[in-house]
């Protein structure tokens, strides 16, 4: 029998793994007409049938089951090898990529990436400004600043001093709506959330701010757009103190309201930690984030 070509395995890999032709596609960077006959090449290659259509879902067959079984780990080998590759470079230059929240990347990243610059200036950064959790096992970044705890045991992860958010309003919307002197004075006000709200309207209704979902009348994914909302007076949200403090036409809204916790997690591969140009990155963002 004809061996399989990689990269037809490696379509049929991805497909079980996203559980679609179109995710498949998107996690390989490949139109979806392409991958679909990557995986029927491998059909043919090697003579059975891999997947049956059931409605809109693609379920796999028992030589599907049993050639993904067979060939997941060799899946894993080949995602290893360049961060093996990469974990035994020893030149303080070269390309690291950094993924933080937007706000992460346009408030705290930039003076710490000056201070780099003048360490180490052979390093060049990428910064990839996500609010999704980018994954370093597939090498989408080679360190990772979140704000939730890392779950992944071949991650080396380092809690940072994090920050605390707090209510923030325009003046001029305060102007006009009042400043509230309790929670309850909130109870119609306008407010600026994000797309998943319900878990900050808990938070709020915790501190004695009575406030329920409809009161979010614009919501976003970016925390860098909520916050241009917040500035630009359409109404009251939520942001980090050191973004926050000092911006000017904002002021801060029941500022003895106790704050909400934002931890800030330092991820990295632990392989890539070997690599001097990574290391010499991790250590200095761990140092400027405390």
């Amino acid at each position: 029998m004809k061996q399989p070509d990689w990269n037809h395995l490696r379509a049929f890999l991805a497909t079980v793994e996203t559980g679609s032709l179109s995710g498949a596609a998107r996690s390989l960077g490949l139109t979806q007409p392409t991958l679909g006959r990557q995986v029927a090449a491998l059909e043919q290659e090697l003579g059975v049938l891999l997947f049956e259509r059931v409605g809109r879902s693609l379920v796999l067959t028992r030589a599907g089951q049993e050639l993904f079984e067979s060939a997941r780990p060799m899946g894993e080998v080949a995602e290893r090898l360049p961060i093996i590759a990469s974990g035994q470079s020893q030149a303080i230059e070269g390309l690291v990529r950094i993924t933080a929240s937007d706000v992460v990347a346009a408030h705290t990243l930039p003076p710490i990436l000056k201070r780099l610059h003048a360490i180490a200036p052979g390093i060049e950064v990428d910064v990839v400004a996500a609010n999704d959790v980018r994954d370093l096992m597939r090498r989408e970044a080679d360190i990772a600043i979140r704000h939730v705890r890392p779950e992944q045991p071949d991650l080396i992860a380092r809690r940072c001093r994090g920050t605390t958010a707090h209510l923030y309003g325009a003046s001029l919307y305060l102007d006009s709506h009042g400043r509230p002197r309790s929670g309850a004075d909130l109870s119609a006000a306008n407010f600026i959330g994000y797309s998943e709200a319900d878990g900050l309207v808990a938070e709020l209704n915790a501190r004695g701010v009575p406030i329920t979902r409809r009161n979010f009348r614009w919501t976003t994914g970016s925390v860098v757009t909520a916050w241009e909302m917040i500035r630009q007076g359409l109404g009251i949200g939520v942001m980090f103190r050191d973004v926050a403090e000092g911006a000017a036409g904002v002021e801060p809204v029941l500022p003895d309201l106790a704050p909400l916790d934002v931890p800030i997690w330092l991820a990295v591969h632990r392989e890539l930690h070997t690599s001097r140009r990574i290391r010499l990155v991790f250590d200095l963002l761990a140092e400027e984030l405390g």
